[in-house]
């Protein structure tokens, strides 16, 4: 008997892209390892899921607080 065979159940609405496929699917048809979502505004949502995520990283990678201070320093606030 396999443990961690059943397959999740997608609800009607709930968009994901899959980056395996590169696809977007309604309801979870691939593994959650492979997915971004769900996006329950529309399918445009999830169709953007690549851009959306650069754009974040972007963002990321810009904010000053996410940057660790130089080494043998500590920043005091």
């Amino acid at each position: 008997m396999a443990l961690f065979k059943k397959r999740t159940v997608g609800k009607p609405g709930e968009w994901y892209y899959c980056l395996e496929h590169k696809k977007v699917e309604e309801g979870p048809e691939c593994p959650a390892k492979d997915r971004f979502g769900p996006y329950a505004a529309t399918r445009t949502e999830a169709e953007n899921a690549m851009r959306t995520a650069h754009e974040r990283n972007l963002e990321w990678e810009n904010d000053p607080k996410w940057h660790d201070a130089p080494a043998g320093r500590a920043d005091e606030d």
